[in-house]
C-alpha cells in the first residue's frame, strides 16, 4: 500500500468555462491566469501561441520519453498532436460550449530523439460546424522538419452540469 498523499491537479473551474470563450480560456492559460492541463507538465510541453482556430504547442524532448529502442515513444507525438488539434477546436468554442474528441489518427513519419531538442505541434481547424469540428496538426522540429501529422474529429456540445 502506498502512503503518499494524492493531490488533485489544478483544473479550470467549470463555472469559468461557462462564462468565457474557448479562445479567452486558452489565452488565459498562456498568461498564467488559468492552470495548464496536468498532462502538459507530465510531458514537458506548453502552449506557445493561440489564435482563433489555430494553436501551437512547444515540447522539449528528453530521454525519459524514450521507448526500449532508444527513440521517443510514439505516444509522446500522439499526445502533442491530439492536444494541438483539440485545442485548435477549443479556440473556437463560445461560452458554455465544451467538446470531446471522437477520434484521431496520427502518422509518424520519422523517429524523434532528444537531440532534436524541442518540437512544435501546430494545430488548425479544418471545419467547424454546429455540433462537430475537424482539425489537423503537424509535429515539426524548430527548423521545420516534419516528424508526425494527424487529424481529428471533435463533438461540440453545451455544458449540461
Amino acid at each position: 500500500m502506498n502512503d503518499q498523499t494524492q493531490t488533485q491537479p489544478a483544473l479550470v473551474p467549470l463555472d469559468t468555462v461557462r462564462t468565457i470563450s474557448g479562445l479567452a480560456l486558452l489565452q488565459g492559460m498562456m498568461e498564467g491566469d488559468y492552470p495548464p492541463p496536468p498532462m502538459a507538465e507530465t510531458l514537458d510541453f506548453h502552449l506557445h501561441s493561440v489564435a482563433h482556430g489555430r494553436v501551437v504547442f512547444r515540447g522539449r524532448l528528453a530521454g525519459r520519453f524514450y521507448n526500449p529502442l532508444g527513440t521517443v515513444h510514439g505516444g509522446y507525438s500522439a499526445t502533442l498532436l491530439d492536444s494541438a488539434m483539440a485545442c485548435a477546436v477549443h479556440s473556437t468554442l463560445e461560452p458554455g460550449e465544451i467538446y470531446t474528441t471522437m477520434e484521431f489518427k496520427v502518422q509518424l513519419v520519422r523517429a524523434l530523439t532528444e537531440e532534436v531538442g524541442s518540437v512544435l505541434a501546430t494545430g488548425k481547424v479544418v471545419h467547424r460546424g454546429r455540433r462537430s469540428a475537424t482539425a489537423e496538426a503537424k509535429l515539426t522540429s524548430e527548423d521545420g522538419k516534419l516528424f508526425a501529422h494527424g487529424t481529428t474529429t471533435c463533438m461540440i456540445m453545451p455544458i449540461t452540469q
